[in-house]
């Protein structure tokens, strides 16, 4: 059986990092969703921090090193999104979007992609909805409908419905996620053009999935 890939964006800063603990979280919940119905998963995860001078020196040069490269090859290649960012002033940080200005255009079009932050607070929240969505949609992604944050009091959540705070949150966006990669083929055409664009499921597929 042809494995997903799903690739996993993490930009925080420390390390260890609350937004590479949601990221993991939000990957199992995606993979755990998908294995329930049979489907295997494989999982790369790129850390944005340690790319950090290389996207500065791509552009001043305009090429990748060999690290950042690869990212970006993994991304073009990738069945699906995970993406997650720390929120500084309001918006995602530029660490995050200077990740995905280096990327060609095209490289997400179509691109199932589940978004997330973290903050200190939970008045950051809507950053995700008016600067990390707005993003996706402009790459021309398929953008899940429940975006993730996950502030400081929230890592200390628990509960099993699907309602119950952070876990509950993870769980909603990462089976809507699962439902997008569901109704694709694995392994499609990898970057822009027409390949990438014949590989694009119609709204109609996509929507049916969601509801599945």
């Amino acid at each position: 059986m042809t494995a997903y890939r799903l690739v996993v964006i993490s930009a925080g800063l420390s390390k260890p990092s609350s937004t590479r603990l949601l990221a993991d979280r939000l990957a199992e919940a995606t993979v755990r969703r998908l294995a329930a119905e049979g489907r295997e998963v494989d999982v790369q995860v790129v850390e944005l921090r340690d790319l950090a001078t290389d996207i500065a020196h791509n552009f001043v040069t305009g090429f990748p090193g060999p690290a950042l490269r690869e990212a970006i090859e993994a991304v073009g290649g990738a069945d699906g999104l995970i993406a997650v960012t720390p929120i500084f002033a309001a918006s995602y940080s530029g660490l995050f979007k200077s990740f995905f200005d280096v990327l060609d255009p095209d490289t997400l079009t179509g691109k199932p992609v589940l978004i997330a932050a973290t903050g200190g607070t939970a008045r950051h929240s809507l950053a995700l909805e008016h600067a990390v969505r707005p993003l996706f949609s402009y790459l021309r992604s398929v953008v899940v409908p429940t975006s993730v944050y996950a502030a400081t009091d929230d890592w200390g959540t628990t509960g099993d419905r699907l309602t119950d705070g952070l876990p509950g949150r993870i769980d909603r966006a990462a089976g809507e996620l699962a439902g997008l990669l569901a109704g694709r083929a694995p392994n499609g055409p990898a970057g822009g053009g027409a390949a990438q664009e014949e590989a694009v499921v119609p709204f109609e597929q996509q929507l049916a999935a969601l509801r599945a």
